[in-house]
Parts: C-alpha cells; sequence; structure tokens
C-alpha cells in the first residue's frame, strides 16, 4: 500500500478546524502533518487535541518542508491569492476553500498561474458533494424531470458575521450567493450569461458600510436558454436554510425542503415541533468529509479534480456581475471567454 499522503491545513478558524478533524481522524491513508494559523496558540492547541506534530504561524515553514505533498486552505478569502500562489510554486497540491480569492483580477491571474504550472487544485464547493445535490444531478442526467428549466436557490444563514469578516467578505453575493452560483452550473451543465441583483439592509446596518446587504436576490439567465433566481439572506432566525429547486419541462427536483436537525419530533398540546439546523457543519456534514476524501482519492490515483480554479473563477464572475447589477441597478451580461480551463 502507498504510503500515507502528508497534508498541512492552513486555517483553523471554524472550518479550517471541521477540515483537520476530517483528515485527522476520519480518512484513511492521510497524515496531517502540520498546522499553519497566525494564531500560533490556537494552531498549538489543535495540534496537540488532533496529536499533529507540527504547528507553526509561518506559512513558509509549510511550503517549504517537501514531505508535504498537499495542502487544504481555509485561511480568509483576503489571502487566498498569496497563498495559493506560494502553494503553486512550492508545487504542493492544493485544496482551498471557496471563493477562489475575492478580487476577480487576482482570481484570474491566479487561476492562469494553477494552469501554467500545472498545480493540481480542487476548489471547496462543498455543495457538489452533499448526497441530495449529487443525486439531484444524477436525476438531471438520467432525464427524470426533462429539460431542465429553471433553478432556485435559497441560501439563509442564522445570523451575520461580525463587522471585520464582512469587511473582507467581498459582500453577500461573493460569500453567500457564489455556492448558488456554482451548483446552478454544476446542474444544469451551462454557463450563466447574465444576472440581475437587487438588495437591501433589513436587520444589520453596519453592513451597509461595505457597500453590502443582508438580503439579497438574483435574477439568472443560462447559455441554454433555462432562468433562475437566487436568494441570500443574513436574517434567518430560525436557522441554517438551504433550499433549491429544478424545474424541468417533465418534473421538478426538491433539495433540503426538510430543515430538521433530528428524526425527532415533540408533540405537546400546542402541537409538534422539532428542532431546526443551527448552522453550515450540521446541513453539510458529510458533504464536508466526502469532498476531502474525494480530494485524497484522487491525488493517490492521478485522476483530475472536479472542481477547479476555472470554476471558482467563473462563479466568482456571476458573484461580481451580481454586485455590480445591485450597485448600478442595471442587468450585467457575462461575456463568455476563451481562457482554458485548469482541469489538471
Amino acid at each position: 500500500m502507498k504510503n500515507k499522503t502528508k497534508c498541512a491545513i492552513l486555517g483553523i478558524g471554524r472550518l479550517g478546524y471541521w477540515h483537520a478533524i476530517n483528515a485527522a481522524t476520519r480518512i484513511q491513508n492521510v497524515e496531517v502533518a502540520a498546522i499553519f494559523d497566525i494564531d500560533l496558540t490556537r494552531a498549538e492547541q489543535v495540534a496537540r487535541e488532533l496529536e499533529i506534530p507540527k504547528f507553526t504561524s509561518n506559512e513558509e515553514d509549510i511550503f517549504q518542508d517537501d514531505s508535504i505533498e498537499a495542502v487544504i486552505i481555509a485561511t480568509p478569502t483576503s489571502t487566498h491569492y498569496e497563498l495559493l500562489k506560494k502553494a503553486s510554486l512550492a508545487n504542493k497540491k492544493i485544496f482551498v476553500e471557496k471563493p477562489l480569492t475575492i478580487d476577480l483580477q487576482e482570481a484570474e491571474e491566479i487561476t492562469s498561474l494553477l494552469d501554467k504550472n500545472n498545480t493540481y487544485c480542487q476548489l471547496g464547493f462543498m455543495r457538489r458533494y452533499d448526497p441530495a445535490y449529487a443525486e439531484a444531478k444524477r436525476r438531471i442526467l438520467a432525464g427524470d424531470i426533462g429539460k431542465p428549466l429553471y433553478f432556485k436557490g435559497i441560501s439563509r444563514d442564522p445570523d451575520c458575521p461580525h463587522e471585520a469578516f464582512i469587511k473582507n467578505s467581498g459582500g453577500i453575493f461573493v460569500d453567500v450567493s457564489i455556492h448558488d452560483f456554482d451548483i446552478a452550473r454544476y446542474l444544469f451543465d451551462s454557463e450563466i450569461t447574465k444576472v440581475s441583483a437587487n438588495g437591501k439592509v433589513l436587520k444589520h446596518p453596519f453592513v451597509e458600510k461595505y457597500q453590502d446587504v443582508d438580503q439579497a436576490l438574483s435574477y439568472i439567465e443560462f447559455e441554454s436558454g433555462a432562468a433562475g433566481d437566487v436568494e441570500a439572506s443574513r436574517n434567518a432566525y430560525y436557522g441554517y436554510d438551504i433550499r433549491a429547486e429544478i424545474i424541468g419541462s417533465e418534473g421538478t427536483i426538491v433539495v433540503g425542503d426538510n430543515l430538521q436537525m433530528h428524526n425527532l419530533h415533540i408533540y405537546t398540546k400546542a402541537g409538534k415541533t422539532h428542532d431546526i439546523l443551527p448552522h453550515f457543519p450540521e446541513r453539510f456534514v458529510d458533504a464536508y468529509n466526502l469532498e476531502l476524501v474525494d480530494f485524497f482519492a484522487r491525488l493517490r490515483e492521478g485522476r483530475p479534480a472536479p472542481v477547479t480554479a476555472y470554476d471558482g473563477l467563473k462563479a466568482l464572475k456571476v458573484a461580481c456581475a451580481a454586485r455590480t447589477s445591485y450597485l448600478t441597478q442595471k442587468p450585467v451580461s457575462l461575456v463568455e471567454e476563451t481562457t482554458a480551463s485548469t482541469r489538471n
């Protein structure tokens, strides 16, 4: 059997920590050899908890270690560009959380660099690995609902991130709606060619300082002739609400209409209740694990990445177009380019 793939986790925030647990304890033939975080105390804490031998607050300790084959980048998006560049130049295989970058020009530059260096890079659009979305894709390909005509996506967070996050997030279209833009492209197997977006600040006044909103709606059109709409919200106090519907010429597929946390109901004289999913780790627990399982399996087997930097670039273009549309109150057309794919 081939030796374990040595990897490093970059960034131990909530999602990075989740990736560290999966890679260190749940995936076979993988060794988490090191952890990087700018907060050295946090890096040491997680390293000791998961029995990871090395921790550092200097990313160069990771990139200069030739024994580390792969890196999982889960740092703030504003740091992705530099870390992706360093990882590519250090010949590391890369798994990077979405979005690829915040800035569109940086995304184009890094996509070109990854392509030039033939760098394996997989994007963390985890919804593609969620069993329900994966089954929806299979049913669409099987022709179960005929030709896909209309996409409806809903992404509602139960709360708004703190101001420091909002400041560097790229805004609700880049931070939240980008998931729906990507899964729509994936499910419909067609590029989004036009977007019209609106939004409003309903609950969190401080986001307006960053030309952002806490409630948004984007209308999208596809190259195939299909259309759709994408809602994003930071106001779903009741829980984490992720849904989608794919309306076809002969039927419809609904994903996520059951927001139930446990297979348990409480019956009282007031009626029947159940707990609602509180946040993304609980909703996508399987998807986060499956995407890393696939990442490491493809590295061992020499297979290409299924979700590439090119996919990240395309989704970011739609998200940026949505933001521009909101700011200008005009529809934005996306011109198809002939940029080479990084499907290495």
